[in-house]
C-alpha cells in the first residue's frame, strides 16, 4: 500500500488529527493528510463536526478555572485506552 493510499484509508489517524487540531496547530504535512482524508471520508467529516460541537459545549458548560490544567489518573487512562483499542479492533 503506497503512502497516498494509507492516508486516504486511515480513519484512526484522521480522528487523532481532528482532535489534535482543536488543541494545537497541525504541521503542514498533517494538514495535508487530514484534508486529503476528509475529502473522501464522510464519516470522518461527520466526526469532525460532532467533535467541534462537543468541545464547544464543554467549554461553555465548564469554563476553565484560571487556566488550571486537569489531568486524568494514569490507571483511568490505561483502562480507557484498552477499551478504545478493543472497540477499534472489532472491525
Amino acid at each position: 500500500m503506497n503512502t497516498f493510499t494509507k492516508i486516504i484509508y486511515n480513519c484512526r489517524k484522521a480522528t487523532f488529527l481532528i482532535e489534535k487540531k482543536q488543541f494545537s496547530p497541525l504541521s503542514t504535512r498533517e494538514k495535508l493528510e487530514l484534508n486529503l482524508h476528509l475529502a473522501g471520508c464522510s464519516v470522518c467529516r461527520l466526526f469532525q463536526q460532532q467533535s467541534l460541537l462537543i468541545n464547544q459545549w464543554i467549554k461553555k458548560r465548564f469554563p476553565s478555572q484560571g487556566n488550571a490544567e486537569v489531568y486524568l489518573d494514569e490507571n483511568f487512562k490505561e483502562k480507557l485506552q484498552q477499551r478504545i483499542n478493543q472497540e477499534m479492533n472489532k472491525n
